[in-house]
C-alpha cells in the first residue's frame, strides 16, 4: 500500500474528504462511515465489491493511506474503468480525483464514537476494589528511648511486591499525583506533625497508628481508580526498590506531564458533553455534599460505639480483676461471723465470676475491634472519597474557571492597549509587540477553554465514580448490623451465676 501511494503526494482533494468524515478520536476512517461514502457513488453494486475487495481494513478502521487508495478505485470506476490497484501505477503524477461533492457535506456520514466509550465509566463497585488492596504496616526504627523516624512497608497484591516507604515519599507521590492528574479525584494525605513524644507514648502510638491507616486509605482508593491505577506514577510508587523514590517519582511525571497533554480526547472533551453539563454538575455536586455530611455523623456515632466498647471491655476486666482479689481474701473472720463455710463458698463464687468477667472483657474487646475496623476505618476510606470530590469541585472553580477569567480580563486590557496606541499612531515596533502579545493572550485563552472543558469531562467521570462507590455504604452498615448481633449473641452465649 505504502508503494502504491505516497501521502505527501495526494490531492488537496482527498485530505479534504478524509477530515471530513475520519473518526476524531483514532485518527482512522470506520468502515461503516466508508461503506456509506461507497452507497453515495451509485456505482453498479459489482465496482462497489471490487473497491471493497481491494481496501484493507483493521479491526473496523480504514487507515489514511487504505482510504486514499478506496477514493482512487472510487475515481476510476466513475470514469468507467475498472478499479484495479494495478491501473493505480500508472497515475504517477496525480491521482485521479472522484465526484464526491463538496467535503464539507461528507461530514454527516462520520460517526462519532458512543459517549459511552469515552464519557462513561463502565465499571462496577466490585471491579474497581478488585484492582488492587495495598497493605500499609509500620516499621519504626529507634535510636534509643527516642523515635527517629517512621517507616512504612507498602505491599501491593496486584504487583506482588514490598517497598518501604516514609511519610516523605508519600507526599511526594501525592504532590506529583495531583500536578498530573489536577482534574480527577486526588485524595488528601493525612497531616504530618514533628514527633517529639517517645515512642511509648500512648498519644503518640495513637497519632503513629491513625496516620498508617489514613496513609492506607489513601494508597487503595489511589490504587482502584480507573485513571490512576494504569498511570506509571502509581506503578513506580507500588514496586520501585531503589534508594531515592522521590526522584524517580518526579523524573517520570516530568516525562509524561499533566493529563491533558497525554490524553487523546482533551481538545475534543466538549464535543463529548452532554449539554446540560452545568446543571448536572450542580445537582450532583449537592447531593454528594448531603451525603458526606450525614455519613460524616454516622462515622461519629460509629467511633463513639466504638470506643464505648473498648471502655466497657477495660471496665468488665477490672470488675473481674476487683472479684478476684475478693475471693482470694484470706484474712480470719470475726467472732460475730456465723459460719466460716458461707464466706468460704462466697469466695470462690467471686473467684469463679471473675474469669468469667475476663470472658466478657475478651468479647467487649472484640466488639470494638470489629466496630473499628469494620465500620469505623471503611466509613473513613468512603468518607476520604467524598472529601476528595468536594476539593476537586473547589479545585474546578478556584483553578481552572478562576484562571480562565483572568486571561480574559488580561486580554480586555491588551485590545484596549491596542486600540489606544492605534488611535495615537505611536511607534510602529510598540504596535507590533502588543500585536505579539495579542495573538499569544488569545492561544493562551483558547487552551484555558480547552482545558476548562476537559475539567469539565474529568469531573463527570469522577462524579459518575462517586455514585458507583455508593453501594459501598450498604455493605458497611450490613457490617455493623452484623458486628452488633455477633457482639450480643456472644454476650447471651456467656453463663454467669452465682
Amino acid at each position: 500500500m505504502a508503494a502504491e501511494i505516497n501521502e505527501g503526494s495526494v490531492p488537496a482533494y482527498y485530505r479534504e474528504v478524509y477530515d471530513a468524515i475520519c473518526c476524531r478520536t483514532s485518527g482512522r476512517v470506520q468502515v461503516e462511515v466508508f461503506q456509506k461514502l461507497l452507497h453515495r457513488t451509485n456505482l453498479p453494486k459489482e465496482a462497489l465489491n471490487q473497491i471493497a475487495e481491494h481496501v484493507e481494513s483493521t479491526h473496523g478502521f480504514l487507515s489514511k493511506l487504505s482510504f486514499y487508495k478506496a477514493l482512487a478505485l472510487i475515481a476510476l470506476a466513475q470514469q468507467g474503468k475498472q478499479p484495479r490497484p494495478k491501473l493505480l501505477e500508472n497515475c504517477i503524477q496525480e491521482l485521479p480525483k472522484p465526484q464526491l461533492g463538496d467535503p464539507k457535506d461528507l461530514s454527516a456520514l462520520r460517526m462519532q464514537p458512543a459517549q459511552e466509550d469515552v464519557l462513561t465509566i463502565s465499571q462496577t463497585l466490585d471491579k474497581l476494589l478488585e484492582r488492587d488492596k495495598v497493605q500499609v504496616e509500620l516499621i519504626p526504627e529507634k535510636k534509643g528511648l527516642f523515635l527517629k523516624h517512621v517507616e512504612y512497608q507498602v505491599t501491593s497484591q496486584r504487583f506482588k511486591i514490598s517497598v518501604y516507604r516514609r511519610y516523605s515519599d508519600f507526599d511526594v507521590f501525592h504532590e506529583v499525583l495531583l500536578q498530573r492528574f489536577a482534574y480527577r479525584v486526588v485524595p488528601a494525605l493525612p497531616p504530618k506533625r514533628m514527633l517529639k513524644g517517645v515512642l511509648t507514648s500512648v498519644s503518640e502510638r495513637e497519632f503513629i497508628e491513625g496516620r498508617r491507616r489514613a496513609l492506607g486509605r489513601f494508597i487503595n482508593l489511589v490504587a482502584c481508580h480507573p485513571f490512576f491505577s494504569e498511570d506509571e506514577l502509581v506503578k513506580t510508587f507500588l514496586t520501585f526498590s531503589g534508594s531515592d523514590v522521590q526522584t524517580r517519582l518526579r523524573d517520570t511525571y516530568k516525562k509524561m506531564g499533566d493529563e491533558f497533554m497525554t490524553n487523546r480526547i482533551a481538545t475534543l472533551a466538549k464535543e463529548y458533553l452532554p449539554a446540560d453539563i452545568q446543571a448536572q454538575f450542580s445537582t450532583s455536586r449537592e447531593l454528594i455534599r448531603n451525603i458526606h455530611n450525614s455519613f460524616q455523623r454516622l462515622r461519629d456515632r460509629a467511633e463513639k460505639m466504638a470506643e464505648r466498647s473498648q471502655e466497657n471491655a477495660t471496665d468488665l476486666l477490672l470488675f473481674g480483676q476487683e472479684l478476684s482479689t475478693l475471693g482470694s481474701e484470706a484474712s480470719p473472720l470475726p467472732p460475730l461471723a456465723p459460719t466460716q463455710s458461707t464466706w468460704g463458698a462466697l469466695c470462690e463464687s467471686f473467684k469463679s465470676l471473675s474469669v468469667e468477667f475476663v470472658v466478657l472483657s475478651d468479647k467487649a474487646t472484640q466488639q470494638g475491634r470489629r466496630e473499628e475496623d469494620d465500620v469505623v476505618e471503611k466509613l473513613n476510606f468512603f468518607l476520604d472519597l467524598l472529601q476528595s470530590y468536594r476539593d476537586l469541585c473547589e479545585r474546578h472553580e478556584k483553578g481552572v474557571l478562576h484562571e480562565h477569567q483572568r486571561a480574559l480580563q488580561k486580554y480586555g486590557v491588551m485590545k484596549r492597549q491596542m486600540m489606544s496606541a492605534t488611535v495615537q499612531s505611536k511607534e510602529h515596533a510598540t504596535v507590533e509587540q502588543l500585536e505579539s502579545r495579542i495573538v499569544q493572550q488569545e492561544s493562551a485563552i483558547q487552551t484555558m477553554e480547552l482545558r476548562n472543558y476537559f475539567s469539565l469531562f474529568c469531573l463527570h467521570q469522577e462524579t459518575q465514580l462517586i455514585f458507583t462507590c455508593l453501594p459501598i455504604t450498604s455493605h458497611i452498615l450490613g457490617a455493623f448490623v452484623s458486628s452488633q448481633v455477633q457482639g450480643h449473641k456472644e454476650v447471651r452465649s456467656c453463663n454467669i451465676s452465682l
